[in-house]
């Protein structure tokens, strides 16, 4: 099945153009920014490949609310399903201009569950600061994976307990 990988240019860890997974499987991907009209950029590649059947965004908090709605349109009108993976909230606790519009209009919503150091559910995540230590204030999006970010239970996220010792 063809499918349109799309990846925010702001998530450039790993390069860019690409998406990476936690485990180094990476797979090439068309950047966007926070002022490209999503249903626009997805038609004009329709329109090169009329065998697309899916899209795929990765880091899907990154986007803006107007985006959400460019990606619903692309559901409604292209009629190609739109999988969208991201986070909820940022570090301290607040949602996303992206994953909140997504969490109110998407058709379907499935969780991948973290389980946090204690066993629990992890819904949270902690930011770390270069000195280990949990940091509480500052710029919401620092991009980063686990050498900056730790998943936690809303407990140990309130209490910023980041291992079990």
């Amino acid at each position: 099945m063809d499918t349109l990988l799309l990846s925010p240019i702001i998530d450039d860890r790993y390069g860019n153009k690409k998406i990476t997974s936690r485990i180094g499987i990476q797979a090439e991907a068309t950047i966007f920014n926070k002022n490209d009209n999503l249903f626009s950029v997805i038609k004009s590649i329709l329109d090169l490949n009329n065998n697309l059947k899916c899209i795929l965004i990765d880091e899907v908090q990154f986007i803006t609310k107007e985006q959400v709605w460019q990606l619903a349109s692309v559901t409604d009108n292209l009629n190609i399903p739109v999988l969208a993976y991201g986070l909820r909230t940022d570090f301290t606790g607040e949602p996303f201009e992206g994953s909140n519009y997504l969490l109110a209009i998407a058709d379907q919503l499935i969780e991948i569950k973290t389980i946090c150091h204690c066993g629990r559910k992890a819904t949270m995540n902690i930011r770390i600061g270069q000195d280990g230590k949990v940091v509480r204030l500052g710029e919401q999006i620092v991009i980063g994976g686990n050498e900056h970010y730790i998943a936690v239970c809303r407990k140990h996220f309130i209490e910023g307990k980041i291992s079990s010792y």
